[in-house]
């Protein structure tokens, strides 16, 4: 049997979930997030153990009499798997699934059983199993001890162990994924200079998984990304270019949800899909403004964002979900002394504050701007039409001889291009 078949994932049928409540506030992790994570993977719960300890168990993790407690839970609900709801080390989860005959599965490969399913592209398989492959690599263990050792009739020495060969397997593929990867990066980087060299803006959503962002992705780009009430319910980044009223031509990114203490493996596997938040011109920073922990989830984000290097991008602060609010609050735009926007009040659900949304993002791009009186010959109808794909038309008529005068907001690419259409009579900035 071939090693990745062996190693390939089980689907989690019935799950005794597993929480440690610690006394330290950084070890801690959600309870109702940890629902949210086992739905995700689509689990079938059938008992919560909680335990509250001032530091981890070495060897158990939650001690041995709480070990005692989920075996009898495994055997009394015939459990395939017990979901932990922290990172264990490699030694606490084999001595877990050992003591209690049973699949042992941490916070961290939670996660990635979730990405693994979600995946679609050709990119993030590859960043999914990348990831899950150097976590095994830390697991691996002497499991097959009627084929320690290989090799027969010429073999020279006692030949390698099974482990040694799964080791050997499991690096061989780390290299080649890699290498697959490094060339996506740097298609990525070349999409990212040809973007650069049009000086068309990036506005890149990022926030905390199950915020909206693919909801209010859809809603400013109409690109119909797929979304679901679920953690991760998309992982692989989406780009569209958009016409922004007052600021033409840019481009909106959607981008994976981050989570805390998202393991470090996905930070370094998802590189290239994050780098898109590092070379963004705007970030838009989407909170569930309905959420309880919302300050402890915005400042999970912005450690994300300080990991990947895009701390000095621009941010715009954008509260969804506020048809949840009690008492409902309406859709507003918070803007600091100088009249710049800080934070916009949305439902990206029903749509409520999106047009105030799409103000506050041109406004960070205004400056790019030329006003311009333009005049079109009476024949060029495609050429008057392309125009209102262009720049903010502030004005509009006709003159004795049917020829289209206009006054527009144009980018700079914007104006150069129209400046050489053979349709146009007249061209003037406008001061």
């Amino acid at each position: 049997m071939e090693l990745f078949d062996r190693l390939e994932r089980r689907e989690l049928d019935k799950a005794i979930l597993v929480h440690v409540d610690f006394h330290n506030e950084a070890d801690r992790e959600e309870l109702d997030e940890f629902y949210e994570l086992v739905d995700s993977a689509g689990a079938e719960i059938c008992q919560l153990i909680t335990a509250k300890r001032h530091t981890p168990d070495p060897k158990y993790f939650v001690g041995k009499g709480k070990a005692e407690e989920i075996q009898q839970a495994v055997q009394l609900h015939d459990a395939d798997v017990v979901i932990v709801n922290h990172a264990l080390t490699p030694a606490q989860e084999r001595n877990l699934s050992n003591y209690l005959d049973c699949q042992v599965l941490d916070r961290v490969g939670l996660i990635l059983d979730i990405f693994a399913q979600r995946a679609r592209s050709h990119e993030g398989k590859l960043q999914v199993e990348l990831a899950q492959l150097k976590r095994m690599s830390t697991r691996l263990v002497r499991g097959w001890s009627h084929l320690d050792r290989q090799g027969g009739i010429g073999a020279r020495g006692p030949g390698e162990t099974q482990l040694e060969t799964d080791r050997r397997l499991v690096q061989a593929r780390i290299k080649q994924l890699e290498s697959r990867i490094e060339k996506v990066r740097k298609q990525r980087d070349l999409g990212r200079r040809a973007r650069k060299r049009s000086e068309l803006p990036t506005i890149t959503i990022v926030g905390y998984t199950n915020a909206g962002k693919s909801t209010l992705f859809n809603h400013m780009t109409a690109a119909g990304v797929y979304a679901e009430n679920r953690l991760f319910a998309t992982l692989d980044s989406t780009l569209r270019r958009v016409h922004l009223p007052g600021a033409g031509p840019v481009i909106f990114a959607d981008t994976v949800g981050f989570i805390r203490h998202i393991p470090h493996d996905l930070v370094t596997a998802f590189r290239s899909t994050l780098e898109e938040t590092r070379e963004a011109s705007l970030l838009i920073h989407l909170v569930d403004a309905a959420d309880p922990h919302r300050d402890e989830k915005i400042q999970d984000v912005i450690e994300v964002i300080d990991e990947v290097g895009a701390s000095e991008v621009p941010q715009l602060m954008v509260f969804n979900k506020i048809d949840k609010l009690e008492p409902k609050m309406e859709p507003k735009v918070d803007c600091d002394d100088h009249g710049v926007p800080q934070r916009v009040w949305v439902s990206a659900v029903s749509g409520e504050g999106i047009n105030l949304l799409m103000e506050a993002v041109a406004s960070f791009f205004k400056g790019h701007f030329h006003t311009v009186a333009l005049t079109l010959d009476v024949a060029a109808a495609k050429k008057r039409a392309q125009l209102y794909q262009l720049g903010t038309i502030l004005e509009e008529g006709f003159d004795e001889f049917g020829n289209s005068h206009f006054k527009m907001h144009l980018t700079d690419q914007e104006w150069n291009e129209v400046k050489q259409w053979k349709e146009l009579l007249e061209a003037k900035e406008l001061v």
